[in-house]
């Protein structure tokens, strides 16, 4: 139904409509969250994890890459 069909059926004006549903758009985030904990916080610390985890896999990369170049020698792939 468009925004005017819904305006006449339940008798209200449109822009009410508009506001009701850019809500919970807004705060839709919120809704995900438990409650006495910050969001922010939360993906601070998720995003410092996968920051480590991400160091983590480059030194690895780097060290099973230069273990192969010495053991296969110039066949090895080099990124």
């Amino acid at each position: 139904m468009t925004l005017a069909d819904l305006a006449k059926k339940y008798g209200v004006h449109p822009n009410q409509i508009s506001t009701w549903k850019r809500a919970p758009i807004r705060n839709m985030a919120t809704a995900f969250t438990r409650r006495g904990s910050d969001p922010g916080r939360a993906n601070e610390a998720e995003i410092e994890k996968l920051h480590s985890k991400i160091g983590q896999l480059v030194v690895e990369r780097d060290f099973l890459a230069n273990a192969s170049h010495q053991f296969l020698g110039t066949r090895g792939k080099k990124w």
